[in-house]
């Protein structure tokens, strides 16, 4: 009979041993029989007495170390689709641990909050972080809900703010988190709903008073998904980074008089401009121009803590509130930022112009600026104008009249390759410094908004073309046009304010633009730019190329905008590889990975983009309705902007807030719907109602947690309606105005 091993023995066997670690498996280990057993029977249950060793069953291990086979949750998917696992159970100091899970072709997709069970492995490479292999899913991830929490005599309720549904959520006293009544909170399932019985669910996060102002953004940041909080390792990595120097590595373009012209509240000026006439005699009249755009690929390298996690947020998202930004302050509003008078690395392209705006040649280069001014876009429209202030009136000769000059050029090129010309003002939503809605206008567009547009544009065929020429590949901008069906359907509201879209041509923006210049100037004309933007593809990003149809471009690659958009710092990337710039483009540039990659990194900032999109679009619509709210009863006019089988959307002309008329609130007749048309025709009456129409409409109800309005219509084309009989209030109105918007969404609209 062999002695008892030592204590440390034990633990280390216990260590190399996971899988069997019974006091059976450790006996035969060491040779130990009869009273020997006994004794090592006492010595374990003094180690977990003493905390050293956990037991589990008739299992032991050393205290604080996971077992070989363990149940976890998924907890994260990331940008590049890797799954990240946490142990469900952990009762150490400390955060859980993270495993990389490893799938196997044939086992189940997984998503966020999917439980399994998996075995801990070891990966071949040293650095590698710690790795589970899925043994089998054992449960789907929770459903997640943000609401307002309610109590009530049977329990607690969320009551779901979703445009999409009019769900409660039954939640227990102990999942209730401290939650208070009329709360706003997060809350997940729990699993599923038994019977008729509503589902239950535990609160898991609590977000404050629901008509807080700053609820508005933060509803809409939840309800999509939007990462907020930046990892720690992205901080630390943001907060080390440095200023860059002047060097060898960088052409010094400090003496260029780089200006930003950006929004009055701007904090991130990634793109800068100048301008000069062309002095070389074969080009009369001819300009050069220079962009600018902020070097993030200096800060951000692949494969590091701010990489990963700009591109799972893959852009930055705007609200009239506060940004969610794609990377942090210190780099996204200071050491990225093209502040004036600062030294800022760069990536600039210097384009050559004849006197008529077409391109003659252009060259990329990596180098050091130093902006003279940042100004906004109304200070640079006043010194155009003849009005400088004092920080412009010392740039109205050498900075503004030839960038001017320039883009006057570069507007007649770009007018004959005839881009689709459309007119949607864009909303403004002001706010006090509460946070409260002040007044809802339209936002000034202005010449010096053309040119920076202009440019960009320019810049960014410039890259397409440049990486195309090098055989390096990027990510396209790609918008595809539009498709048979959509044509018909703009083809049919073409026709019903007098217009024509002829049949049997390739389409080309030209025959666009025609249509939209028919209805210039008169009442039809907003009702047709929308109906020409709803025609069209959601544009996207990926490696091949299929053009861009709204610009007219047979190529195109985002590259002026790198502090917010993902897609720009991979072309800022395949440049610098192509050109093989210093200081070393094998730790800057686009990796081989990275090019093995595009595919998917394209689909997944194409998502981020769209989410973005469609949480800023809610929050406008919460911020509409929260504005609106305390003029229920009053009356506004508008028009006829969609038709639905279960009723009308009309769009105010005051603010261009969007609401729902219910087809039971148009009058006691049946009405018809028409798809082909979009129009509704009363049984009886025979009344036709459709697109553009113009009408008066009551405000019946605006609910500013849903971003829902409810309007009763009163008179169209100056025809008082008959009155139904019933009061629009006199039913629940959550189920029409979640049904509106969620027809809205559909349609492009919200």
């Amino acid at each position: 009979m062999r002695d008892l091993p030592s204590e440390a023995q034990l633990l280390d066997w216990l260590r190399d041993n996971p899988s069997t670690t019974t006091k059976r498996d450790i006996s035969r280990a060491f040779g130990l029989k009869g009273a020997a057993k006994v004794e090592l029977k006492r010595m374990l249950a003094r180690l977990a007495r003493e905390g050293k060793i956990e037991k589990k069953g008739r299992r032991a291990r050393p205290a604080g170390e996971l077992p070989p086979v363990l149940v976890l949750r998924v907890a994260e998917v990331d940008a590049e689709g890797e799954l990240w696992g946490e142990p469900e159970e952990w009762e150490i100091d400390g955060p859980r641990p993270r495993f990389l899970i490893q799938t196997r072709r044939d086992d189940p997709a997984l998503g966020q909050g999917d439980r399994l069970l998996g075995r801990r492995i070891a990966l071949d490479t040293p650095e590698a972080p710690p790795a589970a292999r899925v043994i089998r899913r054992i449960g789907m991830g929770p459903s997640r809900v943000i609401g307002i929490y309610h109590e009530s005599e049977s329990g607690g309720r969320v009551a779901a703010i979703d445009k999409k549904t009019d769900r409660d959520w039954r939640v227990e006293p102990g999942d209730r988190a401290g939650a208070r009544e009329g709360e706003l909170v997060e809350a997940e399932q729990i699993g599923a709903p038994r019977g008729h019985g509503l589902p239950r669910a535990r609160i898991v996060a609590r977000l404050g008073d629901p008509s807080a102002p700053k609820s508005v953004s933060l509803i809409a940041i939840h309800e999509h998904g939007i990462p907020d909080d930046f990892p720690d390792a992205a901080l630390a990595e943001a907060e080390a980074a440095k200023p860059v120097r002047a060097g060898k590595a960088r052409e010094d373009l400090r003496e260029l008089p780089l200006v930003t012209i950006d929004p009055v509240d701007a904090r991130d000026h990634d793109d800068a401009v100048c301008a000069h006439a062309d002095t070389d005699p074969t080009n009369p009249g001819g300009h050069v121009v220079w962009v600018a755009i902020a070097d993030v690929a200096h800060y951000v390298t692949p494969g590091s803590a701010l990489d990963r996690e700009a591109k799972r947020r893959g852009n930055s998202t705007y609200f009239p509130d506060r940004v969610v930004p794609m990377l942090p302050e210190a780099l996204s509003a200071d050491l990225c930022s093209l502040v004036a008078g600062k030294n800022r690395p760069c990536l600039a392209v210097r384009m050559v112009l004849s006197a008529e705006g077409e391109k003659l040649s252009h060259r990329f280069t990596r180098g050091l600026m130093r902006s003279p001014a940042s100004l906004s876009y109304e200070q640079a429209q006043r010194a155009a104008e003849g009005a400088p202030d004092a920080e412009t009136a010392p740039l109205v000769e050498t900075v503004i009249a030839p960038l001017w000059a320039a883009w006057r050029a570069a507007h007649k090129a770009r007018d004959r390759r005839a881009p689709l010309n459309l007119d949607l003002p864009e909303r403004r939503i002001v706010l006090s410094d509460e946070g409260k809605v002040v007044s809802v206008n339209f936002r000034d567009r202005f010449d010096a908004h053309k040119v920076i547009e202009d440019f960009m544009i320019l810049a960014n065929v410039c890259a397409a073309e440049t990486l195309e020429a090098k055989k390096t590949r990027l990510l396209y901008r790609v918008h595809e046009e539009p498709s048979p069906e959509k044509l018909d359907a703009l083809r049919e509201t073409a026709e019903s304010v007098g217009q024509v879209l002829a049949k049997g041509q390739v389409l080309k923006t030209a025959h666009l633009n025609r249509l939209l210049d028919g209805v210039a100037g008169t009442e039809h004309a907003e009702m047709i730019n929308i109906s020409v933007l709803r025609s069209m593809t959601q544009a996207y990003y990926a490696p091949e190329n299929f053009g861009h149809f709204g610009l007219n471009l047979p190529r195109y690659g985002h590259f002026t905008s790198p502090i917010r958009r993902y897609a720009d710092l991979i072309v800022h990337r395949a440049l610098i590889r192509a050109h093989g710039w210093g200081p070393n483009p094998r730790v800057d540039g686009l990796t081989g990975q990275e090019e093995i990659d595009l595919p998917e990194i394209g689909e997944h900032i194409s998502m981020t983009e769209r989410r973005s999109m469609m949480a800023e679009r809610d929050t406008i619509d919460r911020y509409l309705a929260a504005y609106l709210a305390d003029r229920v009863g009053t009356e506004f006019e508008g028009r006829v902007s969609g038709v639905a089988r279960f009723g009308l959307f009309v769009k105010l002309d005051e603010t261009g807030a969007d609401g729902l008329i219910p087809i039971s609130m148009l009058g006691r007749e049946y009405f018809t719907y028409d798809p082909d048309s979009q129009t509704l025709t009363g049984e009886k009456s025979r009344r036709r109602i459709g697109l553009a129409d113009r009408v008066v409409v009551r405000l019946a109800e605006a609910a500013p947690v849903t971003g829902g309005l409810l309007f009763e219509l009163l008179s169209i084309e100056g025809r008082a309606m008959p009155r139904s009989g019933r009061s629009p209030t006199s039913r629940t109105p959550r189920p029409k105005l979640a049904k509106s918007r969620s027809f809205a969404r559909k349609r492009g609209r919200a």
